[in-house]
């Protein structure tokens, strides 16, 4: 007895849109063009303010410029001058690298301190947080610089205390060992950006959490270095790598403290300090342009580096299945 299949054919389940017809694909042309209409600022102005510059920055990097006369092609004479020839060049570099490796994490450590404070904080939250956050509004303006110079200058209020108590070290900024601390000094008080992001992060973390912890016999430092930590990280790589960047770029607290000479005897003379030496003091644009880029060229990677190594540490919420 022969019987019938019932099952429809492989190729009768497979189904194909249909494509649009012209006048829905046309439809759609004429709801995107307002979109185009009100990006065409941005996108002049980033060519004509970022783009177009960047390339003749790119191309004064290969000339001999001196802003007075037409640019002359040398080719890679400014890069290899300023890596084999020029002593100030890396000692410019081994100031901002030490800058970078002392600031960041004393600002972050000093970041998240605050904001586990404040999330634990009952009364007076608000005024703490505004009064935290207060430095980072100033910035990195001129005028607070020179306030920070005056405080650890010779005869400034930081050595009369220090002295005081015994400790007599002086005035700072004419300390060749002391003077880049200051600077350091200054960017670690403007704790207050990350602070805020910290603070926001540590509010997502669930209370669960640091229950379940507790439940299992983890006190405070065993539930920051398994809960906070691994549930901050995300948070704490965000903030890494913008004050990395930051930090590479660092001019104006250089330039006051210094008085714009990068003393003494070199010691804050931070690479964008340097690279606006050679470029509107020496009157070497050329020159100074092959500085810039080759910041970037280190910052993108640096960062490169720190997102290739964030997957050993970073833990996002989706990964853990939550």
């Amino acid at each position: 007895m022969s019987t019938v299949s019932t099952r429809a054919p492989a190729h009768a389940h497979r189904t194909t849109e249909p494509r649009p017809p012209a006048k829905r694909r046309r439809g759609r042309r004429e709801q995107q063009w307002p979109a185009y209409v009100f990006l065409t600022p941005w996108m002049l102005g980033a060519a004509v303010l970022t783009l177009v510059p960047m390339a003749v920055s790119l191309y004064l990097s290969f000339t001999d410029y001196n802003l007075f006369d037409p640019p002359h092609w040398v080719g890679l004479r400014n890069y290899t001058e300023m890596l084999t020839e020029d002593p100030r060049f890396w000692r410019s570099v081994g100031t901002t690298l030490l800058y970078v490796v002392v600031a960041v994490p004393l600002k972050l450590i000093l970041a998240l301190g605050a904001a586990m404070l404040l999330k634990n904080l009952g009364r007076g939250r608000a005024f703490y947080r505004s009064a935290f956050y207060a430095p980072s509004l100033l910035g990195a303006s001129m005028s607070i610089a020179l306030v920070w110079r005056a405080l650890f200058n010779d005869g400034g209020s930081v050595p009369s205390v220090l002295g005081s108590l015994g400790i007599d070290l002086g005035g700072w900024v004419g300390n060749p060992d002391l003077a880049v601390y200051v600077i350091v000094l200054l960017t670690v008080w403007q704790f207050g950006a990350p602070m805020v992001i910290f603070l926001a992060g540590l509010q997502q973390i669930s209370p669960e959490l640091y229950e379940a912890a507790a439940l299992d016999g983890a006190g405070r430092w065993r539930q920051f270095v398994s809960v906070t930590v691994p549930m901050l990280s995300p948070v704490v790589f965000f903030n890494l790598v913008l004050e990395m960047i930051q930090s590479f770029q660092v001019f104006t607290p250089a330039f006051a403290v210094s008085g714009g000479e990068g003393g003494p005897a070199d010691s804050t003379m931070f690479y964008t300090l340097y690279l606006y030496e050679r470029g509107f003091t020496a009157s070497h644009m050329g020159y100074a342009a092959a500085m810039a880029w080759l910041l970037l060229i280190a910052i993108g990677v640096i960062t490169l580096i720190l997102f290739r190594t964030s997957r050993s540490w970073v833990f996002y919420a989706d990964e853990e299945g939550r």
